[in-house]
């Protein structure tokens, strides 16, 4: 069986080394890196090289970053683009104090890059599920997936419809509204991540703890773990283009 964790932040580990045999243990073939900001990414981007053909790197500007060095954080993107298997984590969040309009900019100009060096984009939307939708959709991005997806089912359609991809996290044992997308969601559409190292029910998370979001999600969806684990390896190297 192989596992792909599409979405972990490994510049917030202490002891890499450990925290990949773990995920390689656990049968996880390759893991996307994102990045938040330019910190974040010059380290994602590090450790591509250090563990290559294991650890894929996603390079961006979080919206909770934005105030953090944003123009040498782009230049940065802009940079290493080549490198890059994605941009992201990049989007919108109006649960935050930002402003709006500002994310919007950002949001744009690497939505932007995006489609001008035809990247896959990993898109955060909390609170802001339709106009990180609508600006994906009006930038002509033609991939994407949309981590952790909590909100309504009709923006969900909306993503669906355009061929987009939606990310399970190991909330997909407790969250309702989580629980809900994923049921609405083919398995075409679903790619399994962590979002490591955020805590779940107080335990912080890893790479290896994907095998948890294929548990949930198999159960959720009524399929075998052996068939989702195939369908959503597949899905993540069609939408990154993975060489595993």
């Amino acid at each position: 069986m192989r596992l792909v964790d599409t979405h972990a932040h490994l510049n917030e580990f202490s002891d890499l080394d450990n925290v990949l045999e773990g995920a390689k243990a656990s049968e996880v073939t390759a893991i996307v890196a994102v990045g938040m900001d330019h910190e974040s990414n010059v380290k994602t981007l590090e450790y591509s090289k250090l563990y290559k053909g294991y650890v894929y790197p996603a390079l961006g500007v979080h919206p909770w970053r934005i105030k953090e060095s944003v123009e040498e954080a782009v230049g940065f993107i802009k940079q290493n683009i080549d490198r890059c298997v994605a941009i992201g984590e990049i989007g919108l969040d109006y649960w935050i104090k930002t402003d709006q309009e500002t994310q919007k900019l950002v949001y744009k100009d690497l939505l932007n890059l995006a489609v001008g060096e035809n990247k896959a984009v990993c898109v955060h939307a909390r609170g802001a599920w339709e106009d990180a939708y609508d600006l994906v959709k009006e930038s002509r991005v033609k991939k994407a997936v949309f981590h952790w997806y909590s909100g309504p089912l009709e923006v969900l359609q909306r993503i669906l419809d355009s061929g987009y991809f939606v990310s399970a996290t190991p909330a997909a044992e407790y969250s309702k509204h989580h629980r809900e997308a994923l049921q609405h969601t083919p398995l075409e559409n679903i790619l399994l991540e962590t979002d490591s190292p955020v805590k779940y029910k107080g335990v912080d998370s890893e790479p290896s703890h994907v095998y948890k979001t294929l548990k949930y999600v198999a159960e959720i969806k009524g399929v075998s773990e052996e068939i989702l684990a195939e369908k959503t390896t597949e899905n993540a190297i069609e939408l990154f283009n993975l060489p595993i």
